[in-house]
């Protein structure tokens, strides 16, 4: 190539084109979702019901003595939570919600870069601008600033306690996950997985550190047993709003019992096996996939099964789709991908023209992306089950059996 040439049609490798592109493009998508959409808020308010809990708190008047009747936002966190929650409390609201959405947005970028870490790109690589993009893309990392909640701190216990965990620091990945649970138990079930590779350092302080901050908080809090009198109660009821659990879209459409049993049990049962399998298959080969897929599995169907789910916790099944990158991962199928589209788009599909069937769409978007995801992880692993034991029974039948058996699929 002559010098002409080199100049009018300089080379670029295509690692450097999809930077070239995603930086700019999720710059402002970061700066849009957090300035503009964070900052105008939305009726639902997360962040007021904590941060008036936190005042009361710092004041020793009653937090836990809210009317559970209504649709607003309420405060749920155990005495360990408000106790954490405090110190939002010491300057006025307004500033107080900005900066809380600024250390969201920092915690969100830095999760991004420890996905990419722990999947084992360079952050310099066209990886990171990816991950990033597609997180301010979706509707559970926007909500999470707009309504201003905690998620994005769960998020990083989330993958902090999965790095510590796989590098065998177990007591501080018990802390990691320890903290998020002093707040809000969403990634309690994770501690199946704790058991079943046998580190059981994990819990002396996954279960220490919310013990030890909720011993602290009890005497500083005014009214600590109404959390167990009126919250515990309050979050065993499955509530007809805000809800994509089965139950909650069963209560909302009115939906016969017996069906909902029907569908929560199924779903319990594919994650059964889906679990077995992994830990079968996986745990000794490769422990990052065993452990990010089973995560998503064990989250994801407690998210559907559970008395509560919200479509902005689908950002703690990021560690699942990251796994794509990984041969064996369960999310190299187009069906995976468009559960993935149903759970976290930003996408509204309320419609003027077709109003009935744009609501139903949008209100089930989120159930029916989480079903779609759930029911794909378990197809791919039963089929790779059932080639597993076809091979298995090609091997006792002897080389004669196996010719007859390819006689028999070709004919």
């Amino acid at each position: 190539m002559n010098v002409l040439d080199r100049t009018l049609y300089p080379r670029m490798d295509s690692q450097r084109i999809i930077p070239l592109i995603l930086w700019p493009i999720t710059v402002m998508m970061i700066i849009q979702r957090s300035l503009i959409l964070g900052v105008n808020g939305h009726r639902t308010d997360d962040f007021t019901p904590v941060y008036d809990a936190a005042f009361k708190f710092l004041n020793r008047l009653p937090v836990y003595n809210e009317n559970y009747s209504t649709v607003d936002p309420h405060y749920l966190y155990p005495p360990s939570g408000t106790l954490l929650m405090s110190p939002l409390a010491v300057i006025d609201p307004q500033t107080s919600r900005w900066l809380f959405i600024a250390a969201s947005v920092v915690v969100l970028i830095v999760c991004a870069y420890l996905l990419t870490r722990m999947f084992g790109f360079d952050h310099r690589s066209w990886v990171l601008p990816v991950v990033l993009f597609f997180f301010f893309s979706t509707e559970t990392v926007a909500h999470t600033l707009i309504f201003t909640n905690f998620n994005a701190f769960v998020l990083l216990g989330l993958l902090a306690f999965m790095m510590l965990m796989l590098g065998r620091h177990d007591l501080w990945a018990g802390v990691a996950i320890g903290l998020t649970l002093a707040v809000k138990p969403v990634l309690a079930p994770l501690l199946l997985l704790v058991l079943l590779n046998r580190q059981w350092r994990i819990l002396i302080t996954a279960v220490g550190v919310p013990l030890l901050l909720n011993v602290v908080a009890w005497p500083l809090s005014n009214d600590p047993m109404d959390f167990v009198k009126r919250t515990v109660p309050y979050l065993g009821e499955t509530r007809d709003y805000y809800n994509s659990s089965i139950t909650g879209n069963a209560a909302y459409f009115g939906v016969d019992g017996w069906l909902t049993w029907v569908l929560r049990i199924a779903f319990v049962a594919m994650a059964a096996f889906s679990l077995w399998f992994l830990y079968k298959y996986y745990r000794r080969t490769d422990e990052l996939l065993w452990l990010a897929t089973s995560s998503g599995v064990l989250l994801g169907t407690t998210f559907l099964v559970g008395s509560l789910g919200q479509g902005y916790y689908s950002m703690m099944l990021f560690p699942l789709l990251m796994t794509v990158f990984r041969p064996g991962s369960t999310m190299r199928n187009w069906p995976a991908w468009l559960g993935v589209y149903g759970a976290m788009t930003f996408d509204v599909f309320a419609s003027n023209e077709w109003e009935p069937f744009g609501r139903y769409l949008e209100y089930n978007k989120v159930p029916l992306g989480w079903s779609l995801l759930m029911i794909s992880v378990f197809c791919v692993l039963l089929f790779r089950y059932l080639d597993i034991r076809q091979a298995g029974e090609n091997a006792d039948r002897g080389p004669a059996a196996d010719d007859g058996a390819r006689a028999t699929l070709g004919s």
